[in-house]
């Protein structure tokens, strides 16, 4: 018998599909195969792709400070898709649950948690500048459009976090 909706809060839904996203597409089994077998020229392809953004590698010859600034998207990709799930009032503010403000807020959510990982992580590059920074959150915000309809329908029909 599955748990029915009493049980599962918008945000921690929301925070557990983005969390799936990033270990399971961010992987780089996953990003070597996307790389090796799909054709970026084409919609799928590109997709496919796409979905490996939040990159994340472990490789035991690195440095700690190598691994955490090459990870850093991906773990901040899924603490302020936590944070603004539960800053943003769209699903607060409506009167049931299951609407539709509560898709778009968590697809919101992570858009802006996509933008502001790629924008922060930029600033511990070696040599980060204003330009790059642009770029890899217009990346960032690319990514999270065209993947965070998942999240918005992990979120959509939970509670808000506190009964």
């Amino acid at each position: 018998m599955a748990l029915g909706n009493r049980y599962k809060s918008a945000p921690g839904a929301g925070t557990l599909a983005a969390l799936i996203l990033v270990l399971v597409f961010g992987s780089p089994w996953y990003s070597t195969w996307a790389n090796d077998n799909t054709n970026a020229n084409t919609a799928g392809g590109y997709f496919l792709r796409l979905l490996a953004w939040p990159a994340w590698t472990f490789n035991s010859n690195d440095s700690l400070r190598e691994i955490i600034v090459g990870d850093l998207k991906a773990i901040l990709l899924v603490v302020l898709t936590a944070l603004f799930l539960y800053l943003l009032p769209g699903s607060q503010l409506a009167r049931a649950r299951g609407t539709i403000s509560q898709f778009f807020a968590g697809w919101a959510a992570f858009i802006f948690a996509a933008g502001f990982a790629a924008l922060l992580t930029t600033l511990f590059l070696a040599n980060p500048s204003l330009l790059g920074a642009m770029r890899t959150a217009a990346e960032g915000t690319g990514y999270g459009l065209f993947v965070g309809w998942i999240v918005g329908l992990a979120s959509l029909g939970g509670y808000r976090g506190t009964r």
